[in-house]
């Protein structure tokens, strides 16, 4: 994965587009550009920190309906939206769906390379919570049947001798398996495991709305 960021512009004036990437270019940024929704659906986003410069206006499917795309996509790279002439009602609905900005053309420069930085810094913290969240699925997904029902009698509050009794197995075979349990997800307590509880049902619960 390069970490050079990728810009993506998505316009169909050339002449708009091709300054544009200019302008990207010159500020250190790597870019692809692209006429319409169509083209850029066709080509698989790299797995890079960038965002998306989009026109709002677009033959075919609009600026609107790709973001709304994206979105089903389950695709987190941030949108900054781009228009010809002032449309409130889109403006809002754009950044109601999460769009990062929405500027005016004829684009100023500042504008454009402030709009970028904060749609380039959300891309980073969502690719952090991503890797953060594999990773706990990953220390969970390497627990034993049994030290997963250890994990959820403790973090239900249960002692050890609990936890024993209703499993029906021996006091010390619970703390050996809560002590490896605690090892492989990297918890030192209790309290600890509770709250990686609690981001592993988070995890869950945004999954399954995806869905």
């Amino acid at each position: 994965m390069s970490d050079v960021a990728l810009i993506h512009v998505v316009d169909d004036d050339e002449s708009q587009r091709v300054a544009l990437l200019r302008l990207l270019g010159a500020a250190g940024f790597e870019t692809r550009g692209y006429g319409s929704t169509g083209e850029f659906l066709l080509q698989p986003l790299p797995d890079q920190p960038g965002c998306l410069l989009l026109d709002m206006h677009l033959p075919g499917p609009s600026g609107l309906e790709l973001q709304a795309a994206l979105q089903r996509q389950g695709s987190g790279l941030p949108v900054v939206f781009l228009t010809g002439y002032g449309d409130v009602a889109s403006s809002v609905r754009a950044m109601k769906a999460g769009a990062v900005d929405f500027l005016s053309k004829p684009i100023e420069r500042d504008a454009l390379l402030d709009a970028i930085g904060r749609a380039l810094a959300r891309d980073r913290a969502l690719r952090a919570a991503g890797r953060e969240a594999a990773d706990l699925r990953s220390r969970f997904a390497a627990l034993t049947p049994r030290e997963r029902e250890v994990f959820e009698g403790v973090v239900a509050g249960k002692l050890n001798k609990q936890i024993a009794e209703g499993l029906g197995i021996a006091e010390r075979t619970v703390k050996l398996q809560r002590a490896q349990m605690m090892r492989k997800l990297g918890a030192g307590s209790a309290a600890e495991l509770g709250a990686l509880a609690e981001r592993l049902k988070g995890l869950s619960s945004h999954h399954s709305s995806e869905d």
